[in-house]
């Protein structure tokens, strides 16, 4: 009775970090932009060649 009672108080109190895990989505979208408006034009050839090179393997 007592560890359902533990189980109960302790899954209460987890209520984790909403706010943390947005800041952390958000910043991780802003990389994601600002790589892809850096080195769009780079990260396309590099996925174009490395393509290319799987499709000229087989």
């Amino acid at each position: 009775m007592q560890l359902l009672h533990a189980l109960r108080t302790r899954a209460a109190s987890e209520r984790g970090d909403v706010p943390g895990w947005v800041l952390i989505t958000i910043m991780s979208a802003g990389i994601v932009i600002l790589l892809w408006t850096v080195a769009g034009d780079l990260l396309v050839n590099v996925f174009e060649n490395a393509i290319t090179r799987v499709s000229d393997f087989s």
